[in-house]
């Protein structure tokens, strides 16, 4: 019975994350947390292999379409990686199941959900970006950030928020990409978010596997449902009402990080 139940929560994430673009990380690991009982260090190193393998295949595509900037994603890389690393070392050192760890995950994670329920609202309010084609000139301009220390600084901060929470570079990566570069395309944006997610949570999530963090039959349970979950979900994202889901996505997601905090 719990099988199905795991089968049919890995498919309804991916169909939300489908038609959303909202990252499974904010969904996922309270619904294992509160849904199904798991311990959050648990939930948290599976749902990051979870990510990192859903995300594998958007990125693949997106790079055969010419739609990733690699520049982009190196600059946020070369600040989230180090910073994952340090982190699992940190955990590595205390132990991730120890009970002061334990609070710091649910806490970080409260946090990271209210920021990601801001982050979602936000994009709900405002409505979607009008993609813009440009010049290869243009093209260059705007993959400049506002400050060339700006991307390393984000990337390491979401890259240790990833860590320890798995949530992150989802709405809140995107929404804080769309500041650093405003002239860049939001399709490019989210390409660049999805792609960068996919080395950072592949690097926390087989640093978790090392530390015991990782339930394997449980991330292969979600997987089976994930997978065709988020076809379906590209599959009838035009057909869905965009900003009342995120609307909705994002009073859920700050009820969740209340109740982490709180806890």
């Amino acid at each position: 019975m719990h099988d199905l139940a795991y089968v049919f929560a890995g498919f309804s994430v991916g169909l939300v994350v489908g038609l959303t673009g909202v990252g499974g990380g904010s969904l996922m690991t309270p619904l294992l947390i509160f849904g199904f009982g798991i311990k959050p260090y648990l939930a948290v190193g599976t749902d990051l292999l979870f990510a990192a393998f859903t995300k594998m295949g958007g990125t693949v595509n997106m790079a055969r379409c010419g739609m990733v900037p690699w520049s982009v994603v190196a600059s946020l890389s070369a600040g989230s990686i180090p910073a994952a690393l340090a982190t699992l070392y940190v955990l590595h050192r205390i132990g991730p199941a120890d009970p002061a760890v334990q609070k710091t995950m649910t806490l970080t994670l409260g946090v990271a959900l209210l920021l990601t329920a801001l982050a979602t609202l936000y994009k709900a309010v405002r409505g979607k970006q009008t993609p813009r084609d440009l010049s290869e000139q243009d093209f260059e301009r705007a993959l400049r950030p506002r400050h060339w220390a700006l991307p390393l600084l984000l990337g390491a901060v979401i890259g240790v928020m990833v860590t320890l929470t798995s949530v992150g570079a989802g709405a809140v990566g995107v929404t804080a990409l769309m500041l650093l570069y405003p002239l860049l395309p939001l399709p490019r944006i989210v390409a660049a978010d999805i792609a960068y997610a996919v080395p950072l949570t592949l690097v926390a999530g087989l640093g978790h596997a090392s530390l015991g963090s990782v339930d394997w039959p449980l991330l292969a349970k979600l997987l089976a449902g994930s997978l065709p979950g988020i076809w379906l979900g590209s599959q009838l994202v035009h057909k869905t009402p965009e900003r009342a889901i995120r609307s909705l996505l994002s009073l859920l997601l700050a009820y969740a990080g209340a109740k982490l905090i709180f806890i």
